[in-house]
Order: C-alpha cells, then structure tokens, then sequence
C-alpha cells in the first residue's frame, strides 16, 4: 500500500503544476477527510482532464471495486471459522450489508448521472455506514489474522467511501466550482444545509386506494389464506414496480420477518394497534444472534409502508440488545403503527424514513441507528426496564449513529410527546431522582437528533442529553431543540454541548428539506 500511494504522489507532484487536471484533483481532495488517501486511490484511475463529476464517480467505482475484494476476504474468513458460530454469523452478517452498500454505490452512480444529487447523497451516507458496520462488527471477533487483514482493508474502504461522500457535498453545494469546495462541516461549525421551505410539512401519506379489500395477499389465522406473514413476502413479486399490499387480519402472529431487498413496495395493513401483532423475542443473549439480526421484522426492500399493527420483541428488560423493528428501507412510510421493546426497540438502520402517528416504548436507546428519520406526531414511551425496578436507572431514549459529518442522516422528532408508561411514571413519581431519563446519547461521533415542538413530561431530567463514555463525541455531535413545551423541555440546566436550534435554519429539517419527503406520495420505487 505504501508503494502505490508515494507512486501516485510521484505522479501527482509531475502533472503541470497549474494544469487544470491538478488543479482539480488539487481541489477534490482537499474537500475530503482524507485527501492523501484521496490522491492515492484517484490518480491512477483519472482522465487527463476529469471534471468535478468524474472525480466523484471514480471514487464511488474505486469504492464499489474494493467492496468486490472485501467481500472476497470475507468469504476467506468464513471458510476458516465453519466450527465457530459466532464468527459466522458476524461474517454473514457483514455480507450482506457490504451487499447493500454496492448495491447503493450504483445507484448513486447513476443518480448523479441524472442530476439527483440528494438522492446520490443519501444512497452513499447509507452505503458508508453499511461498510462501517461491517468493520465494527468484526471487532468483536477479531481473533485471527485473518480477521485483522480484513479489518484493515474495511477500514481503507470506508476511506474512499467516505472521500466520495465529501465530494458529493461540495458538489451539491457549489456545483463545478472546485475553488469553493471544501471538506464537510455540521451545525456545530455554524453550517445549515439551504432549507428552500417554509413550514415542516406534513410528510408522505400511504395511499389511499391502498385498501385491504384489494389486497394482493392476506394473512390470517384460519383456513383459505396464508398462515404466516414470511409467506405473504414470499410470494410478493421480485423488485416489483407496483406496490404490493399484504391483509394481516387481527392475530397474533410469532415469527420473525423478513422483506428482502428485492421486495421492493411492499405494504403491511394490520386490523389496528394491538389486534394485529407481529411478535419475536430474539435477543443477543442467544447463540447466534446479533444485535441486527434480532428484529423481529426486518425490513431491506425499498418503499416499504405499514399501516395499523404492532410490531414487539418480548426478550424481556434483562435480555439486552433485542430489536422489534430494523429498517433499511429507503422512502418507507410506517402509519399510526406501535413498536414495543426494552434495549433497542427501534432500529432505524439506513436510508430516508418517515413515522406518522406511532407509539415507541422501551427504555434503553430504544430509537437508535444511523438513517435520517422523521418522527412527526409520535408517541415515544418509557417503560421499566429491569428486574426490580424501583432500583432505579438511567435511560436514554435515542441513540443516533452518524459516523461521518457527511452523511446525510440524523434523527427529528417533530410535534411529539415524550412520556412514560403509566407502570414507569408511577415509578417516577414515587423517586423522580432514581428514575433518571435522558433524550439521547451519541452511539457515535457525529450523532445528530433534534427534537422541535414536542412535548417532554417531567420524567427528562433538566440535563436533558447524557454523555456516551468521558467526553466522547461532545465536540462533534449535534443535538438540538426548538420550541418544545411540557415540564422536561426547560433549558436552563441542558448540558453545554447541546444547542437550541437557530429560528433562520429551523425548516433544514423538515419533510421535505431532510429526507425530501414531498416528492414521496406518487412515487414508486423502481430502481
């Protein structure tokens, strides 16, 4: 590696000095994180005279040709680890998501082909923090060389990968004009991304025509339809361009789904809240399960939508890391749905994510991952998490996971209510200061949530936001608040690392200004 990166300087240092191809692969690189390694991987691979957007496309392709080889490393791993289980199901699980990821880096080749910048944005926020995954899973296993060589050549990957993002930053912002790119900021540098919207909006709807009188398939408990929601998915058409609409009748249905992501525009229709009920109760305390393959419903497949029906894993408060519903749907739309766990209920893991009316509970971290998401009229609730509760505890509601200022991503709440169940805040109320909960904590460094016009019981503590470990990402993430009301929104004792949100730059997160959510309704996802 060392060899191929002072040949590509070699190269770099004899183009003409003030040749346009310098000047821009000049201006590119210092728009990265990590312009040496920028230099290193682009030089080889450049045309005489690139433009901005052929720089960017050659990263993307550096970084969807070093998926191909990390993936091959992978299955070498594999292949030596077919006795230890846990190392298998890491690997497998890497897999897949490095799957995902090159799966995004082609569409955001082609969507910046197109002019569909945000689009290109979110696809390579989500394709990063696929490749990131996959490394930090393996951190938990890394016993052999095998192991580290492949740690290593990730770690080199989510480098290009993360170098390819910050171009297309700049390259939103400022277009072709390279002298004003420069490397990603976030709010706590002052910056905002343009709004272009007045208002919050009212964020995509399910249609609809979309009825379960019509529905394409129907599950139940009783003869004549099918017995399992995973058999409904099955039989849903591969990478349909219409939207599928699966009946699940009231019911309590045990099994653990999931939507591939070739089943694309799949719609769940339940009975209602507690009448339809998908139920798990996987958990990482058990051989082979981790803490992304616990959902209950796991869902891949673009456009997916769900409308009236729980979703709940019953690992119980002392099982740790036990998921009701993971995410990687891009435009999904989740309505008047109730999601039910302890440790890590909601696992909104990638791609732009919209919740309309639902109830979230559990306690620890229990909305957490790395996806932009929009919470507009939930119900987020805290419930007791341990054996003996009256002991007490500190909770933190969300845990966002950006690991780079450029992605795209970041949880809002938006005209909620953050509560407790009616068990937790009788809790509280008989020892407020042993019953401790926290809006949020950084799972990692450039976490970003923002909470506006929500109301906030008195069960937050004045503090409001809780530190990770030491002073752990406290310079980097970004949490803010806006206009809440209820007695755990007073600022006057928030931490110092958390800001109240500047009116001017308020609608930066709004429907349409963070996940581009007006131009959801009539869409069918098709690629």
């Amino acid at each position: 590696m060392a060899s191929i990166f002072f040949l590509s300087l070699f190269f770099f240092l004899n183009l003409q000095p003030h040749s346009s191809a310098a000047v821009e692969i000049n201006r590119a690189c210092n728009a990265t994180r990590y312009p040496l390694q920028c230099h290193t991987f682009l030089i080889p691979k450049l045309l005489t005279n690139p433009t901005p957007l052929q720089i960017i496309q050659s990263t993307i392709r550096a970084s969807t040709s070093n998926l191909v080889t990390a993936r091959s490393m992978l299955h070498s791993v594999r292949d030596a680890s077919r006795s230890n289980r846990t190392r298998t199901t890491n690997v497998k699980s890497c897999l897949q998501v490095l799957h995902y990821s090159r799966h995004r880096n082609t569409l955001s080749l082609a969507a910046l082909r197109r002019g569909a910048t945000k689009d290109a944005r979110a696809w390579m926020s989500a394709s990063l923090g696929y490749q990131y995954g996959c490394w930090n899973g393996l951190k938990y296993i890394n016993h052999t060389a095998l192991v580290a060589q492949t740690m290593t050549f990730l770690d080199s990957l989510v480098i290009i990968s993360s170098n390819a993002l910050s171009m297309m930053v700049s390259y939103d912002l400022f277009g072709n004009d390279t002298a004003s790119w420069r490397p990603p900021i976030t709010e706590r540098d002052g910056f905002w991304e343009p709004s272009g919207t007045q208002g919050f909006g009212t964020g995509p709807k399910i249609p609809e025509k979309l009825e379960k009188s019509t529905a394409n398939a129907v599950v139940c408990k009783s003869a004549g339809c099918y017995q399992t929601v995973q058999a409904a998915v099955r039989a849903a058409p591969d990478r349909a361009e219409e939207r599928f609409v699966i009946y699940i009748k009231e019911g309590v249905y045990v099994e653990r789904v999931r939507v591939p992501l070739k089943k694309r525009n799949l719609v769940f229709l339940g009975d209602g809240i507690g009448k339809t009920v998908i139920t798990g109760s996987a958990n990482v305390g058990q051989l082979g399960i981790t803490t992304y393959n616990s959902a209950t419903v796991g869902v891949a497949g673009d456009g997916f939508m769900a409308k009236d029906l729980t979703i709940q894993n019953t690992a119980g408060a002392d099982a740790h890391q036990a998921v009701a519903f993971r995410s990687d749907s891009d435009l999904s739309v989740i309505e008047n749905c109730e999601f039910i766990g302890n440790q890590d209920t909601l696992y909104a893991h990638s791609l732009r994510q919209f919740y309309k009316s639902c109830r979230i509970q559990g306690n620890v971290d229990f909305i957490f991952g790395n996806s932009a998401s929009i919470f507009q009229d939930c119900e987020i609730l805290v419930q007791p998490r341990q054996g003996r509760p009256e002991k007490g505890e500190s909770n933190a509601v969300t845990a966002q996971g950006r690991t780079d200022p450029a992605q795209s991503t970041g949880f809002v709440f938006q005209n909620c209510t953050v509560n407790g169940t009616a068990e937790y805040m009788a809790l509280y109320y008989s020892s407020p200061t042993t019953h401790i909960n926290y809006l949020g904590r950084p799972w990692k460094e450039y976490s970003r949530t923002l909470f506006i016009h929500t109301f906030m019981e008195s069960l937050i503590t004045p503090q409001g936001w809780m530190p990770w470990t030491g002073d752990f990402a406290l310079n980097t993430l970004y949490y803010g608040e806006f206009e809440n009301s209820g007695p755990g929104s007073n600022l006057s004792q928030r931490v110092p690392w958390s800001n109240q949100i500047p009116s001017e730059h308020v609608f930066s997160y709004s429907v349409q200004s963070f996940i581009q959510g007006n131009d959801w309704d009539h869409v069918v996802v098709s690629h």
